[in-house]
């Protein structure tokens, strides 16, 4: 089954910067079907640039700009091709952010990784387990992002998928309590999804995708 997150995934990008950097695979790039970009474009200059251009140009997260313009966004990339890379680095930022908490929550970015979306859905389960392994359930919440994305209930082709479909398949960890206070002070939160997804009709898929490729070009 594909995976239709809480309110579409209303993301709270409050995260502490970080300048760490990924190379890009021209590999990865044909797997995708989308052009190659210089191998010294990082994954989170591009990742930035969709935050920047799509996320927040949009305002598909209302609690993004402020955060953005804050410079309090902390991106994190696994640079493993393994599901174990992937819950290993996934368990080391649940550390990470039980040990700093001035870190509000964190990007992890994977570029070399789950390129296939049915795989990429199916290792959510095994990220939720490890936050209850960790005993974590109820302190944070991780959403999801991938170029592929799919929401249940529609087809691939479809707009409103574009609400997910970051450059690379991403796991965003929030702070249970952040999104909460967040929510609760934004008025008629419930109707940002409807709104999202009218906004992202109307633009059309041929734009968005025109879009999220200019994520790779500075």
């Amino acid at each position: 089954m594909l995976c239709s997150c809480a309110c579409r995934q209303i993301v709270l990008f409050r995260l502490a910067a970080e300048t760490c950097t990924a190379a890009l695979p021209v590999s990865y790039c044909a797997r995708l079907g989308r052009r190659a970009v210089q191998l010294n474009d990082g994954a989170i200059i591009v990742t930035q640039r969709w935050v920047d251009r799509v996320v927040v140009g949009h305002n598909l997260c209302p609690f993004a700009r402020r955060e953005l313009e804050a410079d309090s966004v902390r991106y994190v990339v696994c640079e493993g091709r393994e599901q174990a890379d992937v819950l290993s680095a996934l368990s080391a930022e649940f550390t990470r952010l039980n040990n700093e908490p001035a870190i509000e929550t964190t990007l992890l970015i994977l570029p070399n990784a789950l390129a296939d979306f049915m795989v990429f859905n199916e290792l959510l389960g095994d990220c939720e387990e490890l936050l209850t392994a960790m005993q974590l359930n109820g302190i944070y919440q991780i959403a999801s992002f991938h170029p592929h994305y799919q929401f249940a209930g529609t087809a691939p082709a479809d707009a409103e998928n574009y609400s997910n479909r970051s450059p690379y398949p991403m796991l965003h960890i929030l702070r249970e309590d952040s999104v909460s206070r967040a929510v609760d002070s934004y008025p008629d939160i419930d109707a940002v999804p409807a709104r999202n997804i009218e906004l992202l009709r109307r633009l059309g898929r041929e734009e968005l995708h025109r879009q999220w490729l200019s994520s790779f070009d500075a």
